[in-house]
């Protein structure tokens, strides 16, 4: 399973060590990620993602899942992110 927040796309940065001396060695920078359920208003169900912190916190702040996937770039997302949206487009149509 990638590093990848199926949201976001956020994934792991490369840096440096920097110690008291000046001298650099490699480290990895991983981001927060956490298995979450969101509950989908239009699907009727909760969906499991593997995103950020900082997404669930974009999540919040757009007001669900199914506003954030509305505005979201499908180049971001990840396919099971992108089936979803698919889903969730096809239900509001419907009604």
């Amino acid at each position: 399973m990638a590093r990848r927040c199926e949201l976001t796309g956020k994934g792991v940065m490369t840096g440096h060590h920097v110690s008291h001396a000046n001298n650099k060695t490699k480290r990895v920078f991983r981001p927060n990620l956490q298995t979450v359920s969101l509950a989908s208003d239009a699907l009727g169900q909760s969906v499991r993602l593997r995103i950020s912190m900082n997404a669930l916190r974009s999540v919040d702040r757009s007001g669900g899942l199914d506003a954030f996937l509305m505005r979201a770039k499908d180049g971001l997302l990840s396919e099971r992110a992108r089936r979803f949206k698919r889903l969730i487009v096809k239900k509001q149509a419907a009604a």
